[in-house]
């Protein structure tokens, strides 16, 4: 008799255990296995599936994870094949090239958009009822291009967007006021990167806007807050070669979310038409309720003038590379 039956000798029949919250990680870089565990050290998951291209590397990853699974409470599985990614409630797809030294940022995207075209729609075929969660950059274009290419409806595509800016932006001011960011809310919203829209207007501190406070920011030191929010990711690459640990703590937090349907709120790149005064199918960060069917609502947010006609410059930048995009 095995050990296994001596083990299981008074089961009559074995019932296969599936997963009730799958998450499949495509890329196993960096990224990747910053997400993968930050989520598995959260306990988010029951399964978690890796997906890359790189065999070797991939195999590594897993029996690396694998070997430490007696401190984690989830199975890890992965594979070349999609096929490991069946029946995910949440797929996070983190591959996609670096830009090389000159090249220019079209030609990087036309680069991530092929694999896309490839991964897309393996996803969708093993993991039809899936929340797709881009984080390849750039992000909000590359979340378009994963909409479009998978049919899902827009609530289902998101992108991680401005979700970490916003965090950089309440430790940066709680720094300032010397208050823990935590009782700090402020929020960038719209195109991720350089041109993104910090809202000072609904800025506050447990419900006192930042202008009422007595320590109030200057237009200048405002500005320059938000340029050091700008420039963190470009101090990190500078200081260590890549980003990885505050993407994956990020990643794990909107994951969180959506599989145990909390209803919280983030700033996730999302499809903004009919969204002040948007009337086209754009991608941009906005303020949005995350639970198991992905978007749950967009919060209606009020801006002042400047800070509507930075969205509005940001929705005109983001149609103009959509519309350069070959599909």
């Amino acid at each position: 008799m095995s050990l296994k039956n001596k083990l299981m000798k008074e089961m009559h029949t074995e019932i296969p255990m599936k997963a009730t919250s799958k998450v499949s990680i495509v890329g196993a870089g960096q990224v990747g296995m910053s997400c993968a565990i930050s989520i598995l050290q959260q306990h988010i998951t029951d399964e978690l599936a890796l997906v890359d291209r790189l065999a070797e590397k991939l195999k590594g990853e897993a029996l690396d994870l694998s070997q430490g699974s007696l401190f984690l409470k989830s199975k890890i599985s992965a594979d070349t094949d999609f096929l490991v990614t069946a029946d995910s409630k949440v797929c996070v797809i983190c591959c996609g090239v670096r830009q090389a030294v000159g090249e220019v940022k079209r030609r990087q995207l036309q680069k991530n958009i092929a694999t896309f075209k490839e991964i897309i729609p393996q996803l969708v075929k093993h993991s039809p009822n899936a929340v797709l969660l881009i984080v390849t950059i750039p992000v909000d274009t590359m979340t378009y291009v994963a909409w479009k290419l998978s049919g899902f409806p827009k609530h289902r595509v998101i992108g991680i967007g401005t979700d970490l800016d916003t965090a950089r932006f309440r430790f940066l001011l709680g720094a300032k006021l010397k208050i823990n960011p935590i009782g700090v809310h402020a929020y960038i919203i719209g195109e991720q990167g350089d041109e993104s829209v910090p809202v000072w207007s609904s800025a506050n501190v447990a419900g006192i806007n930042l202008e009422q406070l007595d320590e109030k920011l200057s237009n200048e030191q405002g500005e320059q807050i938000h340029r050091k929010v700008i420039e963190s990711t470009h101090d990190v690459i500078k200081l260590k070669g890549y980003t990885s640990w505050a993407i994956g703590l990020s990643v794990a937090n909107i994951v969180n979310a959506i599989l145990k349907n909390i209803r919280s709120i983030h700033l996730v790149s999302v499809n903004a038409k009919d969204e002040h005064n948007i009337t086209s199918d754009v991608f941009l960060s906005l303020p949005c309720v995350l639970g198991i069917t992905g978007v749950c609502g967009i919060l209606k947010q009020p801006l002042k003038e400047k800070e509507e006609k930075k969205l509005k410059n940001n929705v005109e930048n983001l149609l103009r590379v959509q519309q350069e995009t070959s599909l």
